[in-house]
């Protein structure tokens, strides 16, 4: 059998490398338009930042070493210009004599990625403005931050490599500004879990521009460019990081004939086939159906990328017997002193899809509060109010951010409820987590919601309540003093059974804590006593940490 794997990064490095594996007399051929196979895309943004040093580090094979070990045949600097499905050959351009010429395959598996997109703004592609897709566009920014004298640099785009970007540039001592043109950064979050990392990006002085996208960039007579913001606002930029987003890479797979999706991926089945039984399909260039959401979406992450190289290798040596069950997008990312996460789908994504949820947020330590060294975290998840099956979790915090979102992802990938949650059963010590886990404390609040033991209200509904609302602060007056909702009224909890006689029967009460806990406890005091009442999710630091960002907290009232 001849094997063709056009692509030689994640997806395409995994499926040749598990095919010789699995046949050891397999003819196995990987081509490779750049000139590097099996490298660390994701390490790119932290050599270009000094955090990794040697850059020979980002390699894990070259076509030399893939030969050696595995017998495969890398065809680097030579790019697959056509694919005839009919009769089954590809025609490849050698980039370095510029000569064509075609080779034949039984299996050919398509591993071409995502392209950035670039918009026909004035000036993209001027000098200094770059994209950050592979080691050569590594190698040009790296010597212009070495060769030049960069003071500022703008990175456009909010999500994963422009964060990275932003991050990196920073941490060389660059004054850097980040430009997204949605209402928010990180897409993959709700917006309100994406204004507190807005937040902790300004915290280390990066001025970040959300609802205000790039409108021109324009040349400077010493070097520098002017950037020019949809907005009219105008100024001064030594260096441009496009990271706008990508498409699949699908000008193959459509000149094939192969069926493409409305998202642009190629379309593949469980099996990683596509809509022609002899080629597959893998990485970035796929759509596939999300399991939360059952649409068909392209999914850019390497961890799927490698594991459907896996499961493609296998169908496509011994038949269709593994299969792909989609991925649910488990993301995660550092900005600065916080790490970030999700996995699922968020409220926003979830509403568009018209799927009933109901969200929840909790504030948790990363381990034993009475341990040294223990961090806040903030984790909000997504669930179905009928089933309480779990849709989707994310996470803020600084330590322990990575090991609860795997978790969540496990319950999302097994449909598990809010239920199975608070029965998670975790490795437990003081330095390393708490009898009731940040994962058990999400499933228990839930669970009180699903069972009306609690019923709640959010953040983002505070701006509408108005003055005739009865808003109640359990606080003590001292956490009261320092700042609280405006309108809201004063009781602390430790009081409120000596104060019912002051609380209306007659509307709903609206009460909140510091993070829930309390509010939680005064809502089952006030309902067994008759009252309506209704309990902030995530109390007053999320609400202060986010909508209320811009409000004034020192009107106040003392009943």
């Amino acid at each position: 059998m001849k094997y063709i794997i056009i692509g030689a990064v994640a997806g395409g490095a995994s499926t040749a490398a598990r095919i010789r594996r699995l046949d050891e007399t397999a003819e196995i051929i990987m081509v490779e338009k750049g000139d590097y196979v099996s490298y660390a895309n994701c390490g790119l943004p932290y050599y270009i930042g000094d955090v990794i040093k040697d850059r020979n580090k980002l390699f894990i094979q070259d076509a030399a070493s893939f030969k050696k070990r595995f017998n495969i045949d890398v065809k680097v600097r030579t790019e697959a210009v056509g694919i005839h499905p009919i009769k089954k050959k590809v025609t490849l351009l050698d980039l370095d004599t510029q000569k064509t010429y075609e080779e034949t395959y039984d299996k050919l598996v398509l591993s071409t990625g995502a392209v950035p997109i670039k918009p026909p703004i004035p000036g993209i592609h001027s000098t200094n403005v770059f994209t950050l897709r592979n080691v050569h566009d590594t190698d040009l920014v790296k010597a212009v931050i070495q060769n030049q004298k960069v003071k500022h640099a703008t990175v456009v785009g909010g999500g994963f490599i422009g964060i990275e970007m932003m991050e990196n540039l920073t941490h060389l001592g660059i004054e850097t500004r980040l430009i997204e043109r949605a209402p928010q950064v990180l897409a993959f979050l709700d917006e309100d879990m994406a204004k507190i990392a807005k937040t902790e990006m300004e915290a280390h002085g990066v001025t970040v521009d959300v609802n205000n996208g790039l409108s021109e960039i324009s040349d400077n007579p010493d070097g520098s460019k002017t950037i020019k913001l949809e907005n009219g606002e105008k100024f001064q930029t030594d260096l441009v990081i496009l990271s706008i987003g990508v498409k699949p890479n699908n000008f193959l797979a459509k000149s094939a004939g192969l069926d493409i999706g409305d998202k642009g991926g190629v379309l593949v089945n469980e099996f990683m086939q596509t809509s022609d039984p002899n080629i597959y399909a893998v990485g970035d260039v796929i759509q596939f159906q999300h399991p939360v959401c059952e649409a068909s979406y392209p999914i850019y992450l390497a961890g799927p990328a490698n594991k459907q190289g896996r499961i493609c290798a296998n169908n496509i040596v011994n038949g269709n017997t593994k299969r792909f069950k989609g991925s649910v997008s488990t993301t995660i990312v550092k900005v600065f002193g916080k790490t970030i996460a999700a996995t699922g789908v968020n409220s926003r994504m979830l509403t568009n899809h018209s799927i009933k949820h109901i969200t929840s947020i909790t504030h948790s330590a990363s381990n034993a509060g009475y341990y040294p060294g223990a961090t806040q975290m903030v984790i909000k998840i997504a669930f179905n109010p009928e089933t309480g099956v779990l849709l989707g979790a994310q996470i803020i915090g600084e330590q322990g951010v990575d090991k609860r979102i795997d978790v969540f992802s496990t319950f999302v990938q097994n449909k598990q409820t809010v239920e199975d949650l608070m029965e998670f059963e975790q490795a437990y010590a003081p330095p390393f987590s708490s009898a009731k886990d940040p994962v058990n404390m999400a499933g228990f609040v839930a669970n009180n919601i699903m069972d009306k033991v609690m019923e709640i209200f959010n953040p983002e509904e505070i701006e509408h309540l108005g003055a005739d609302k009865f808003l109640l602060d359990v606080r003590t007056p001292t956490e009261f003093e320092a700042g609280t909702i405006p309108n809201a009224i004063n009781i602390e909890l430790d009081e409120l059974r000596n104060r019912l006689e002051s609380l209306p029967k007659d509307k709903t009460i609206y009460l909140f804590c510091e993070v829930g806990l309390r509010g939680y406890l005064a809502t089952r005091i006030l309902v067994q006593n008759g009252f309506e009442v209704k309990n902030l999710t995530g109390g007053y630091r999320f609400w202060k940490s986010t909508y209320g960002l811009l409000v004034n907290t020192s009107e106040k009232i003392f009943i």
